[in-house]
């Protein structure tokens, strides 16, 4: 049956592995809905046989499942059950449009905290990617669902400091920091991106509403101006609320345009 599959894969889910319990059985769920295991309009198994079978609570089994339903996996009928949802093909990949597009969409749908906006000196990594050691606009960011408040992902910036007065807190509240930037007319040549993990420190564990250790998803984003480095950003997600969705032409696919993979390891031989 669908859920022993699940279980005998995945395992039960566990308060070491650093994720909430109510979002590792989300995953669990949300994971099995999508590969296909259970159909539109299939039964999911009930709430007393996921406590059992998954060693969890009532509670976190409810708070699971109305995750599942906020998002329009399942559907819950009172007195009868939950139920698979049926899902039309764009609920899966975001529509098609402009990259601004995308960022008025999560204006829309999102808020953001200015945690910090200042004038200081990037840390040497940053630095040495824009081959820059004076001081920097700084600003540091939390975006969250509009409706529930939950952190998103971080967002980091080091730019210009003749950007500070376009780049204002009130203004970076109110329109992406891309729009701001189109507005004041900086035009980027190109963006180069890194996708890396790491594991939540404090500070990001707090700002995430994460716990301490939780696997983290960093995207790095020098943008280039003139040929030249001209502003970084480095973005900080949860996997378990959110994904990495990369697109690439059947002519890049064959030259390998705009993806590839770096191995930080030593060279030569240890011995």
């Amino acid at each position: 049956m669908f859920m022993q599959d699940a279980s005998d894969v995945l395992g039960p889910v566990t308060t070491g592995a650093g994720v909430p319990l109510h979002r590792q059985l989300f995953l669990v769920l949300h994971d099995e809905i999508l590969r296909g295991a259970m159909a539109p309009g299939d039964a999911l198994p009930t709430e007393q046989a996921l406590c059992d079978q998954f060693g969890v609570s009532r509670i976190t089994v409810r708070r699971a499942l109305a995750d599942l339903a906020e998002q329009g996996y399942i559907g819950r009928r009172q007195g009868v059950g939950s139920f698979v949802r049926q899902r039309g093909g764009s609920d899966e990949t975001p529509p098609v449009g402009s990259y601004m597009d995308g960022l008025r969409q999560a204006q829309f749908q999102t808020s953001i905290d200015v945690v910090e906006h200042e004038l200081r000196r990037p840390p040497p990594s940053t630095g040495d990617a824009l081959e820059a050691t004076a001081e920097m606009l700084h600003i540091l960011r939390v975006r969250r669902e509009r409706r529930t408040h939950e952190p998103l992902m971080v967002t980091e910036a080091w730019l210009p400091t003749d950007l500070a007065d376009t780049l204002s807190i009130s203004a970076l509240r109110r329109k992406p920091l891309y729009e701001l930037l189109s507005t004041a007319g900086v035009v980027i040549d190109r963006m180069q991106h890194e996708i890396t993990a790491e594991i939540a420190g404090p500070r990001n564990a707090r700002l995430l509403n994460v716990a301490i250790g939780s696997a983290l998803l960093r995207v790095n984003r020098l943008a280039f101006v003139a040929g030249s480095p001209h502003h970084y950003v480095s973005i900080l997600l949860s996997p378990s609320r959110s994904r990495v969705l990369m697109s690439q032409t059947a002519a890049e696919l064959q030259t390998g345009d705009g993806l590839a993979i770096a191995h930080d390891v030593r060279r030569g031989s240890s011995r």
